[in-house]
């Protein structure tokens, strides 16, 4: 009796919790984790028969025909209409549009499913399932039970597994997964780039202590006296922690840089704590010499380890200033994709091939469009010295007066933000992409920028602009350039209206005494294609504009800071449906989706050689 009691009792608890999504983890490189990528069974589900029953309503949990439950027939009479097995797999991380050519253009349900087992089921542990991402709607459920739901396609999200659901052998996985796009939701249902749908990212299995450190910040305080501190090579740090749960009694932090032989230890009171401390030696991280080092958080003897660079970046009038000195941004954006497979990036080798080609280009920045890319990039950046603008994907046609989307929209600026905020390569968080200047929008938009700087207030707050063209003469003066702390600006002049050879008269007007920046600028060429400079599509077109933006780029008022040019590789887009030159590619890439480097390539990679010649270099 007491069996059946503690077991009703936990179920009961279970179906209350379920509903609310548990804090997000970070740091999931530094955990103990078992790794649930690889081979996935699927279930194409366009009518969702797996989640309503056939009066539209969603099934019962104990349904056996609900498809998050494991097919079973105990008899030959027993009829059961879905399964899993071999035949019909996804890798997983990937989208699905790429591994088989029935999901080309799928948008709708795919349910996912695998098994695992554990070595051991220690009863002081807790467990958790993380996701990197999934696109878009992810409901999970574990053995039968559902542990959660997600919407977002390019944040990470977990849910604790209660105890007494897991077990060490045959834990029968299913995740619900719906790329439908929908006029309430982040992004909207307009966008120029490909749906890709899937579970895109990593998934993992977190074992944890009982109570620890779930999340951490620590970065330069801003507002010290750098020129002093650099002197003395003494800087103020701070930051905070969470732990996942109040302690009862005393209960100690440490944070150790080892390299330069710090080690604090700091009292906590509840479940956070706020820290400053002075660090001796340390060496500031920049894209000339991106200094990482290895700093330790522990917490009842469980260490978490991280490789974390110190720097500064803020505004100063008309000026970005990285370290207390004036820099450049010499960007390109990038889209998170392979071209040459038409697929989703997310490894650290797709890392590697897309920073690779930034580094030919003599960039120093690249922006992260138009949603958080995976961590890989991040991380990478980190390492290689590459500064980032990471972007949420509010885009277009978003419903800025309904507040349900503004909540949705701080969700995914909070996950982003708390995923990232220990990288020093991220300088720029972007709250959205061209979107359409009214007062409930600037209100909205507003609403983000406050958001995102009391998450975070070391970093520089943006957002990509429209500007309007009055007969050769470009005002910016958009409101929300009031809020943010530099201007940028997408503009097309030559491509979206003109010729190229129109930005020779082009005159810049900026209302604002802040940074100016490039946030996109470009155009399309299909990469073979020759022809005289005027003929659309043809590399010479591309190559005229980009000479032209060039040059108009030297005569910018004297705040302008940098620019990131759209884009780096063409791209997958179903709103690009030119037969011959674009048949369903965006071909406003520098390289085109084979690889090959078109010849406005060469003119940016020179433009930026020249910069770097004149003395305008990464930092100062």
């Amino acid at each position: 009796m007491p069996k059946i009691t503690s077991i009703f009792l936990f179920f009961m608890t279970f179906s209350l919790s379920i509903s609310a999504q548990e804090d997000l983890l970070m740091n999931i490189d530094g955990r103990n984790t078992i790794s649930l990528n690889g081979t996935w069974s699927y279930i194409i589900d366009p009518y969702e028969t797996g989640f309503y029953d056939y009066r539209y309503k969603e099934r019962n949990e104990n349904d056996r025909e609900a498809y998050w439950n494991r097919p079973v027939t105990e008899k030959r009479s027993d009829r059961v209409e879905h399964g899993y097995g071999d035949k019909y797999t996804l890798q997983v991380p990937g989208d699905w549009n790429s591994q088989e050519e029935v999901f080309k253009y799928y948008e709708g349900t795919v349910w996912y499913q695998r098994e695992f087992s554990l070595d051991e089921l220690p009863e002081d542990k807790r467990f958790f399932l993380h996701f990197g991402a999934v696109n878009y709607e992810a409901h999970v459920y574990l053995n039968g039970k559902k542990l959660g739901s997600h919407k977002g396609g390019f944040t990470p999200f977990n849910f604790e597994i209660p105890r007494l659901l897991l077990k060490k052998e045959e834990n029968f996985l299913v995740v619900k997964v719906d790329n439908k796009r929908h006029p309430e939701e982040i992004p909207t249902v307009n966008t120029d780039w490909w749906n890709f749908g899937g579970i895109t990212r990593d998934v993992h299995l977190v074992t944890l202590p009982q109570n620890f450190i779930q999340q951490y910040a620590i970065h330069l305080t801003p507002g010290q006296d750098l020129e002093t501190a650099k002197k003395r090579k003494r800087f103020d740090i701070s930051g905070s922690i969470k732990l996942s749960g109040p302690v009862n009694d005393d209960s100690f932090v440490t944070i150790e840089i080892p390299e330069v032989r710090v080690k604090e230890r700091f009292e906590v009171t509840g479940d956070s704590l706020a820290f400053s401390f002075r660090g001796k030696g340390i060496k500031l991280w920049s894209p000339e010499d991106p200094k990482l080092y290895e700093v330790i958080f522990s917490h009842n003897g469980e260490p978490l380890k991280d490789r974390i660079g110190f720097r500064s970046i803020k505004t100063e009038g008309k000026d970005i200033l990285l370290n207390g000195e004036k820099i450049f941004l010499r960007g390109i954006s990038i889209h998170e994709e392979i071209p040459q497979q038409m697929r989703r990036a997310h490894s650290k080798e797709d890392a590697r091939q897309l920073f690779g080609y930034v580094k030919d280009l003599n960039a120093n920045m690249v922006r992260l469009a138009h949603y958080p890319h995976n961590e890989n990039m991040t991380k990478m950046a980190d390492s290689l010295g590459i500064l980032v603008w990471s972007e949420i994907p509010v885009y277009w046609t978003i419903d800025f007066e309904n507040p349900e989307v503004l909540k949705k929209a701080k969700k995914q600026l909070s996950e982003m933000i708390i995923r990232d905020r220990n990288r020093a390569s991220v300088i720029i968080w972007s709250v959205g992409n061209e979107t359409p200047v009214s007062p409930v929008r600037t209100e909205f938009m507003k609403a983000l920028i406050k958001e995102a700087r009391e998450l975070d207030d070391s970093r520089l707050i943006s957002a990509a602009l429209e500007v309007g063209n009055d007969n050769g003469v470009f005002r910016i003066d958009d409101p929300l350039g009031e809020f943010t702390d530099i201007v940028a600006v997408n503009e097309y002049l030559g491509w979206y209206g003109g010729l190229p050879g129109d930005a020779k008269t082009a005159k810049w007007e900026v209302t604002y005494n802040k940074p100016l920046f490039f946030s996109e600028t470009g155009a399309g060429a299909k990469a073979g294609y020759h022809a005289e400079k005027e003929t659309r599509w043809s590399e010479e077109y591309q190559e005229w504009y980009y000479r032209e933006q060039v040059e108009m780029m030297k005569r910018m008022p004297n705040n302008y800071s940098g620019l990131s040019p759209w884009i780096l590789t063409d791209f997958r887009s179903p709103r690009r449906n030119h037969p011959d030159f674009q048949e369903g590619w965006n071909r406003k890439g520098l390289i085109d989706n084979e690889g090959n480097r078109k010849k406005a390539f060469f003119v940016l990679k020179k433009y930026y050689e020249e910069l770097l010649s004149e003395g305008i270099r990464d930092n100062g």
